[in-house]
């Protein structure tokens, strides 16, 4: 049963729309284009080598977190001043697709640093520890709504917590300039012109769209299938 405090999304219309459609596709095919563009067809970084083709995938991804915790948080604040299950179900929904890509950054951005570096690892480097921590918040937060069962009370503590897990994406993205690290000043959004040559700029930002495209791709058709799974509980409920 839904608390009424809650505001219940109508029955009728959950499930009329296909849980993947052609966004998703859209978004797969263009993520493997880019990816072709970038291992075959863009130049090779002259001090890097093939390493730095790694950066096609590693930046987009933590820009693509980025929108995924960023969603995050607004659905968790609509829900708080709503109530309304479909902000709830958008916010779970984004927290798993965001764990994902930032599972991607942490798994990519080693391999990238160990061949640049010389190290997989640097504990110092806030840019690398607070993007473990946000990971670590997002899990939580994931945890916390398998944890709770009534439903007011998991959207009200999930939200809480995924809003201050938010808070760090600017203290990440501007670490680079308050904190010691090894992480390069950036390279694109810089007051002159990017140091990227025209190339790899081009394949930089197809990339970010490509990725940009698949979390949101991939939030709506998660969240149509939490939309469908609700929708067959409260019919089995009323049962």
């Amino acid at each position: 049963m839904t608390s009424p405090s809650i505001r219940a999304e109508p029955m009728g219309a959950m499930n009329e729309k296909p849980v993947m459609d052609w966004m998703l596709a859209a978004a797969l095919v263009a993520v493997v284009a880019v990816l072709i563009r970038a291992i075959a067809f863009t130049p090779t970084e002259a001090t890097q080598g093939l390493a730095q083709k790694i950066y096609y995938i590693h930046v987009p991804s933590a820009l693509g977190a980025y929108v995924a915790v960023g969603l995050l948080a607004l659905a968790s604040l609509a829900y708080l001043w709503l109530r309304d299950v479909r902000a709830d179900r958008l916010a779970e929904a984004s927290a798993e697709v965001g764990i994902v890509f930032l599972s991607v950054v942490l798994a990519t951005g080693p391999l990238w640093g160990r061949r640049i570096w010389g190290t997989w690892w640097a504990w110092w480097d806030m840019r690398l520890t607070l993007t473990l921590f946000l990971w670590f918040v997002v899990a939580a937060y994931l945890v916390l709504r398998g944890a709770i069962d009534d439903p007011g009370m998991r959207g009200r503590y999930g939200a809480v917590l995924a809003i201050l897990g938010a808070l760090l994406i600017p203290f990440i993205h501007l670490s680079v300039y308050l904190f010691p690290t090894l992480h390069p000043m950036p390279i694109v959004l810089k007051p002159e012109r990017p140091s990227l040559s025209p190339e790899m700029l081009t394949t930089f930002l197809l990339s970010f769209a490509a990725f940009t495209l698949l979390v949101l791709a991939l939030i709506r058709s998660r969240y149509r299938l939490a939309s469908l799974g609700d929708a067959v509980r409260a019919t089995e409920g009323a049962r």
